[in-house]
């Protein structure tokens, strides 16, 4: 990373909650291919997540703790702040004197802008204006919600305009966090209704949704220069399973998440 840091832009997308079983299946059907065409073999990798819940998670993504290969350790991380005596930190780490990699990337010369998604990110008070406040700019609107069916494109709108209004020169640091996958998510999924709700099919289907748009941000993200791009998910979530519904919770649904991280050479395509 300390090859890339300070030469190529950098692009952070969080899935929000969504699943492994679910996002490798996806991608082994053909069903996922414009994620797919970036991932090692076609296949996510398989994680640990490093928090249950969106706001465990981000900080601790954000303090340089990705989530963490599903095999023995340790992992050496890309990123991480300096601390004596971390059994992770490698020669090719890129580390940081700051508290967290946001602040750590500002300092090192780039525009640190988050576009957020669910309410953690949504600046309405106190808690959702943490997670936000660690970048110099910030972007959140009604329509980048879970409650919008169509909140992926419009926060694909809003980085475009973001990365179009910057100095060629100007290094940048993009966090985008996508609300798509969150309940409520029925909508995605033809025949679905409010009143049957979500399910993993539903969840599946709000995937399928992103795979369409993404090619866009990846167009927007490189647009400039080579672009160092992590996709993975921050937890993910259960539908039933074993009994249990939701996040925030100690199941293998929820701590088991798709990770992949790769290039975007300059002008890729949509």
């Amino acid at each position: 990373m300390n090859r890339v840091v300070g030469q190529d832009d950098l692009l952070l997308v969080t899935l929000d909650t969504l699943r492994f079983d679910v996002a490798q299946e996806l991608a082994e059907a053909g069903r996922i291919p414009h994620l797919a065409r970036h991932l090692p073999g076609g296949r996510w990798e398989k994680r640990h997540a490093p928090g249950s819940f969106t706001y465990a998670s981000h900080q601790a993504i954000f303090a340089g703790f990705l989530p963490t290969p599903a095999s023995p350790g340790p992992h050496p991380r890309l990123f991480a702040a300096r601390f004596g005596g971390s059994e992770t930190t490698a020669d090719g780490t890129f580390v940081y004197d700051t508290p967290d990699l946001v602040s750590g990337l500002a300092t090192a010369g780039y525009r640190t802008v988050c576009v957020g998604g669910v309410g953690f990110f949504n600046q309405r008070g106190a808690l959702g204006s943490v997670l936000p406040g660690m970048f110099q700019e910030s972007h959140w609107e009604p329509e980048f919600g879970v409650t919008s069916p169509t909140s992926f494109e419009e926060q694909i709108g809003r980085a475009e305009q973001v990365i179009a209004g910057l100095p060629a020169e100007q290094r940048l640091f993009l966090f985008v966090n996508v609300s798509v996958l969150h309940q409520p998510n029925w909508f995605h999924l033809p025949g679905a209704t409010r009143e049957t709700g979500d399910s993993r099919a539903t969840h599946a289907a709000a995937l399928t949704h992103v795979d369409r748009h993404i090619g866009r941000l990846f167009a927007a993200a490189s647009s400039r220069r080579r672009c160092f791009t992590i996709v993975c998910s921050d937890h993910g979530t259960a539908y039933g399973d074993d009994g249990w519904s939701g996040h925030r919770l100690g199941h293998e649904t929820v701590w088991t998440v798709p990770y992949a991280h790769f290039f975007l050479e300059p002008g890729a395509t949509r």
